[in-house]
């Protein structure tokens, strides 16, 4: 219980005060993860009934920005702004620190809003499985993600990364893999793709620019995450 209380406690707004360092729940991750994503198909679906789609849509994505405290969001942001070309590591860090958004990361943070809003749109009837398996597949990859990187910094990205143990990446990480397969085979092995081949282009960036990764780097691969499985699954939808 105390490991499911730090998932909730790290992942959401909800108080859970016996849930201690977040890299104690992180293999509750992808279930914290799913139940969010299943809350938001059920809003979708339900909002839909007396609403616009575009507009039931986006009540399903605002509740995950403000369940979730934009905590991932303002990661992605963040990076954006401090991983620019050309600047230096040092730089890169001071940057991270900074809590104002500059162009780049107004830009990003636009753009997978958009992206998200439009892929809740479409999916209709598979709103609820179809972000659950998003939600929680992106949650899984943030772990495995900060279990392959080196962290940066002495911040919570360096407690959260220190703090994961093999067994329990490998655990979260099937997890992960697994929920996408629920919308059928072809479903799970784009979305595997997609989100490996996220997690490795951005270690193999973070590293090469920084030397390492931070927590925004790693709430912003799981926003990476989110979008590029929704749209493997509208992909598949469409052809």
């Amino acid at each position: 219980m105390g490991r499911f209380l730090a998932a909730v406690q790290f992942l959401t707004i909800v108080p859970a005060s016996r849930g201690g360092p977040p890299a104690r729940g992180a293999v509750f991750f992808p279930l914290v993860g799913a139940a969010l994503g299943a809350a938001a198909g059920g809003i979708r679906l339900l909002s839909a009934r007396v609403l616009p789609t575009s507009i039931a849509a986006l009540l399903a994505l605002s509740f995950l920005i403000l369940v979730t405290g934009a905590l991932h969001e303002d990661g992605l942001a963040d990076v954006f702004d401090a991983f620019r070309a050309g600047r230096t590591p040092e730089r890169i860090q001071a940057i991270l620190k900074d809590s104002r958004i500059g162009v780049y990361g107004a830009t990003a943070l636009f753009l997978t809003l958009l992206l998200r809003w439009q892929a809740i749109e479409f999916l209709d009837g598979g709103a609820i499985p179809v972000l659950a398996a998003a939600v929680g597949a992106s949650r899984g990859a943030m772990v495995v993600f900060a279990a392959i990187s080196r962290p940066l910094g002495d911040g919570l990205g360096k407690s959260f990364c220190m703090g994961l143990h093999p067994p329990l990446v490998i655990l979260t990480g099937l997890q992960a893999a697994a929920l996408p397969f629920l919308q059928g085979p072809m479903a799970g092995i784009a979305a595997l793709c997609g989100n490996g081949l996220a997690i490795a282009l951005a270690r193999s960036y973070f590293h090469r620019s920084a030397g390492g990764i931070t927590g925004d780097c790693v709430g912003a691969v799981g926003q990476i995450c989110e979008v590029a499985t929704l749209l493997a699954f509208l992909c598949l939808r469409f052809t």
